[in-house]
């Protein structure tokens, strides 16, 4: 089930155990409580254990796909409350912009509490500022922008290595004094796709081959979304686009794949 934490507890030889799902008090899975409506408050989430509350017991600050977030409150010893509470600013939900929030909760202007990082499928990290002071509840501000997110790549545009200049989308951010000079540096992983022609294939004959193979996507994308054709049309049409969208490999050479970006701080 999507949403589920897991944890590999430590053992005394420096070996790890198996994943075991993160229970509450109550012995029930941890996960956010959602309806059909809000399912996406569920998957896709990122947990941090951190003492969010101060009060020397380690909470799990979660991230959801919707881009919200949510604090599990531990009672000591790996123990939590099995209902979390929804992480708000100004009594409206936290939310970056783009989904997958990915909490990072660290001391990042050094004023003693603990302010709020992250990345998301947007691009770029963004932090709330905690505002409340050393030992207060945390307050946070909405989201402001450390990184701006790098320009959008369109679908299967030509994009080598060399090209990138930053972080492009789905980032997720960890924060430490990577060259220790005392001052808190960013790493930023993110998610891309490198594009290139096939072999024996040039640029010339990509772009025009590329063309003429969105044209056929878009011709197979129309008859399949159509509100007339009967369930057997219908089969025949998904068929029809399945192999359409497939011919891209003719032409195309797609790598998935992602990076890993230091900022260091000055």
């Amino acid at each position: 089930m999507a949403g589920l934490f897991q944890v590999l507890y430590g053992e005394p030889t420096g070996k790890f155990g198996k994943a075991a799902v993160l229970k509450g008090t109550d012995g029930e899975p941890l996960i956010v409580p959602h309806d059909e409506e809000s399912v996406i408050e569920a998957i896709c989430t990122r947990p941090f254990a951190v003492d969010w509350d101060g009060d020397g017991h380690l909470d799990l600050v979660v991230g959801t796909f919707a881009g919200t977030f949510y604090w599990f409150r531990g009672e000591g010893k790996g123990a939590f409350q099995p209902k979390p509470e929804a992480m708000k600013t100004a009594g409206q939900p936290l939310r970056t912009e783009g989904h997958h929030s990915d909490p990072f909760a660290i001391d990042w202007d050094g004023d003693g509490d603990l302010d709020l990082l992250s990345g998301s499928s947007a691009g770029g990290v963004q932090w709330a500022e905690n505002t409340a002071g050393d030992g207060k509840p945390p307050e946070l501000r909405p989201f402001q922008m450390l990184i701006k997110p790098g320009r959008s790549i369109e679908h299967a545009e030509l994009l080598s290595e060399d090209e990138l200049t930053g972080p492009t989308t789905s980032t997720r951010v960890w924060v430490a004094d990577v060259n220790g000079d005392g001052k808190l540096d960013l790493l930023v992983g993110d998610s891309v796709t490198l594009v290139s022609p096939a072999k024996n294939v040039s640029a010339k004959e990509f772009k025009k081959k590329f063309a003429a193979w969105q044209n056929a996507v878009a011709a197979a994308s129309k008859e399949l979304s159509s509100e007339t054709a009967d369930e057997t049309k219908r089969t025949k049409a998904n068929e029809e686009f399945n192999k359409i969208y497939q011919q891209r490999t003719e032409f195309m050479k797609e790598e998935r794949t992602g990076f890993v970006w230091l900022y260091l701080q000055k």
